[in-house]
């Protein structure tokens, strides 16, 4: 029956289809590469066990909110579980993400709180912002600086709380945790923290802090099903029990759900292998498609290839669909205007040649697509990948081992560069490795920040009286990078892994943001395997990729021995005390050592 209002949806539906933004619902087809089963948990045979072991014993649902009969035991345990894969005290489970963001936000905030937004926040977030009736300020996309000024002009509100993804769904990027919560306690603000998309992944990466809210994630990832989790204190649990409508006045989830959460937990804790699976399965996406002159962005198993143009990335999209591969095109207003994207999503159980065929089809797609004049396609900024050098403690031959990586990279004919962002004493390491590898002293600008005191940086810093802080580090170590965009560059951390840069933030804070593969130095003797196997953690918590690691001093094969066997195929490389440092002493150990040269090669695949 036609209508006015059906005629002026019919006209709306006309102009959203002509900009490119028309939907349709389909079934999925082709190999999955856009759902975000991220650990393949979906099809488990284990998780389809636990719910049809609680659909035998009992009812298929509980018609009723969870406070009017609707609670059960698979509920209870479910929350439990979800509780110990945190690391908090309680939980409590939701029929979606977007109840469980809108009981957070409308529970926690009203018309006396200001809430504190990323740019690029989810939807739901959104809308419970809307809901709550509290102050919203919305910063830029990971600008503390930003934010930080916020927070300043905030003082006279009841509660700051600072809503943020834990790694967002369209650009696969984290948070900058340590320094929003270091916000945190500088301006007396809170942290309400959305894991939907890093649960499963990066949940280790998230400190248990008297600032973090609440954390909330969903069953509709890494765990295959759906419904949602919040995740904090007792007394946050029990508050939203107690006064969240979007829990109080709704409909429990069925007792299968919560049994089947509570098996896709289990496993998800069980099998970590996945995990490093489906982040191996996207490096190595996007390093073919990098290899193939496709620009990507992201270090997850998110991979956006951003096209720009709506109408274009349809177009790309379907031709990699024909080629046999699920992969659908993001557009406005899910992402911003101009940003029009291919999200591809990687699963742990994809295979090696699954994943090189699909990079075979994008490429091939957008290829096809810039020869017909089609299509610009918008490359995100770069920043050339270093090679860092960083070591378990400080005087640990560091700077001895940039030298040899520096000097396999010139005998490799790569046109080589060294920089060491940061040193602290008056000797000059940069002059060091000049003198050892016969490097151009152009090939080695000078240090961005140099302190005279021989200490941690730390200390160094209040004895000059000046602060070191890590988003200026980052910035002036990208700008050096920047002015040799193609060259190979070796860059030396300053002391130990976790040496302080201040107050509030170390080294490792540095590393995880500059988003460079490490490679980590360690003393062959007595004590190397704590401090050894600490840093290994301490850099897997981060995501920061290790390489390899070099073993300097004495030999001491129980030591090397009991390392392999705890690291697998971790390359483990040998240097030992040279009598003297020459150029000839280096190149001596370089002939000996060919596995110091896939160091440089682009990553392969497991």
């Amino acid at each position: 029956m036609n209508s006015p209002l059906n005629d002026q949806l019919r006209a709306a539906a006309t102009a959203w289809q002509a900009a490119g933004l028309q939907r349709t619902l389909s079934t999925a087809q082709g190999i999955d590469f856009t759902t975000n089963n991220y650990l393949g948990l979906a099809g488990d045979d284990r998780v389809a066990d636990a719910i049809r072991e609680a659909l035998a014993g009992g009812e298929a649902g509980l018609p009723a909110s969870r406070l009017l009969g609707g609670q059960s035991p698979w509920h209870a345990s479910a929350e439990h579980e979800a509780a110990f894969w945190m690391g908090t005290p309680a939980a409590l489970l939701f029929p979606s993400g977007w109840q469980a963001n809108q009981a957070l936000l409308t529970t926690f905030a009203d018309a006396d709180d200001v809430l504190f937004s990323d740019a690029l926040n989810h939807a739901s977030l959104i809308d419970g912002m809307r809901l709550s009736n509290a102050k919203v300020v919305v910063f830029p996309h990971q600008d503390m600086a930003a934010l930080a000024q916020a927070l300043a002009g905030a003082g006279g509100a009841r509660r700051r709380l600072i809503v943020v993804e834990d790694l967002y769904s369209m650009d696969g990027d984290a948070a900058p945790l340590a320094e929003l919560l270091q916000l945190c306690e500088d301006f007396d603000a809170y942290l309400i923290l959305d894991m939907a998309h890093s649960a499963g992944l990066f949940e280790e990466r998230v400190p248990n802090h008297a600032r973090l809210l609440a954390r909330m994630f969903t069953g509709g990832k890494a765990l295959g099903l759906a419904g949602a989790f919040v995740c904090g204190s007792r007394e946050v649990i029990d508050t939203l029990i107690n006064h969240a409508r979007s829990f109080v006045f709704t409909t429990a989830t069925p007792p299968m759900l919560a049994a089947g959460l509570r098996r896709a937990i289990q496993i998800a804790m069980g099998e970590e292998e996945r995990k490093s699976t489906v982040l191996s399965r996207a490096e190595l996406l996007r390093t073919l498609l990098i290899a193939g002159g496709v620009a990507v962005q992201g270090d997850a198993p998110i991979v956006p290839v951003i096209v720009g143009d709506s109408q274009r990335t349809m177009l790309v999209a379907a031709k990699i669909q024909q080629a046999g591969f699920d992969v659908r095109g993001v557009r406005p207003p899910t992402v911003p205007e101009g940003t029009a994207r291919l999200r591809v999503v990687c699963h742990a159980n994809h295979t090696v040649e699954q994943i090189q065929d699909l990079a075979a089809a994008i490429i091939s797609a957008m290829a096809e697509e810039q020869r017909r004049n089609r299509i610009e396609v918008i490359a995100p900024p770069t920043t050339p990948q270093p090679l860092v050098v960083c070591g378990t403690d400080t005087d640990i031959g560091k700077t001895l081992v940039a030298a040899l990586l520096v000097r396999a990279a010139m005998r490799l004919k790569h046109p080589v560069h060294y920089f060491k962002p940061l040193q602290t004493g008056r000797d000059s390491d940069t002059a060091t490795v000049l003198q050892l590898t016969e490097l151009a002293p152009e090939n080695a600008p000078a240090p961005a920040v140099q302190l005279p005191l021989p200490a941690s940086v730390d200390q160094a810093a209040a004895q000059a009286g000046v602060v070191v802080q890590v988003q200026q580090l980052l910035e002036a170590t990208r700008k050096t990078l920047q002015s040799v965009a193609h060259a190979t560059w070796v860059l030396e951390c300053a002391g130990g892994l976790r040496v302080p840069l201040n107050a509030h933030e170390d080294q490792a804070d540095f590393l995880r943001l500059l988003h460079a593969p490490v490679v980590l130095v360690a003393r062959s003797g007595l004590g190397t395997l704590n401090h050894t196997l600490l840093a290994v953690e301490a850099l897997a918590a981060r995501r920061i990729p290790l390489r390899a690691i070099f073993v300097v001093g004495p030999p001491h094969a129980p030591n090397i021995a009991s390392l392999q066997a705890r690291l697998g195929t971790l390359p483990l490389l040998e240097v030992p005390t040279f009598r003297e440092l020459t150029v000839e002493t280096l190149d001596f150990w370089l002939d000996a050592e060919p596995r110091i040269a896939a160091l440089f090669d682009t990553p392969r695949a497991p």
